[in-house]
């Protein structure tokens, strides 16, 4: 399992004391709403394939335990200058191709999504501290609501899911290498 810190926890800790403070001379014993992308969201089975350069990709299972949905709006880790998150679609020449999803992922309620080879994933699109098979990165999700969620993933060897990159793009190529 991958570990997670959610710079959210603290914050919504302090409020929720000031809360309590708060209400303590209130009749109403309504629980504070939980943050969004707090102790509701967790992973597993996160991983990134292993790269020198150029582009790579994570993938696993994105979790929400909580009442309400979340949005995970972008992500960022040390090993790449620029990362998108990705979707695979298929277009009119009925080539599947990766593009930024529009509106990010949305983990439902009480629900997951899955980013896979083929389909969703976080796209790292320029690696700039090579990913070597055995080594773990760093990835910070932040979520509609500016929280953030941080998640350590292992690098993996891959060869699958080379489809195209739909879009303006100076790599070089249209592969994606991922």
């Amino acid at each position: 399992m991958s570990t997670i810190r959610t710079s959210s926890s603290l914050r919504f800790g302090a409020l929720a004391l000031a809360a309590v403070f708060a209400l303590s001379g209130c009749s109403s014993t309504a629980p504070a709403p939980a943050a969004p992308g707090s102790d509701a969201f967790s992973t597993s089975d996160v991983w990134v394939k292993a790269a020198d350069a150029g582009m790579s990709a994570g993938f696993g299972e994105l979790r929400n335990d909580g009442d309400s949905d979340l949005t995970v709006v972008s992500a960022t880790s040390p090993a790449t200058s620029a990362m998108e998150l990705h979707e695979t679609v298929q277009n009119e020449s009925g080539q599947m191709v990766m593009r930024p999803i529009e509106g990010g992922f949305v983990i439902p309620a009480h629900g997951s999504i899955t980013l896979e080879p083929g389909g969703n994933h976080l796209m790292f699109m320029d690696v700039t501290s090579p990913l070597r098979v055995g080594d773990e990165t760093t990835i910070t999700l932040t979520f509609a609501d500016d929280s953030t969620a941080q998640i350590t993933a292992p690098v993996k060897e891959f060869a699958g899911a080379n489809e195209n990159y739909e879009g303006d793009m100076d790599m070089g190529s249209s592969e994606s290498g991922h």
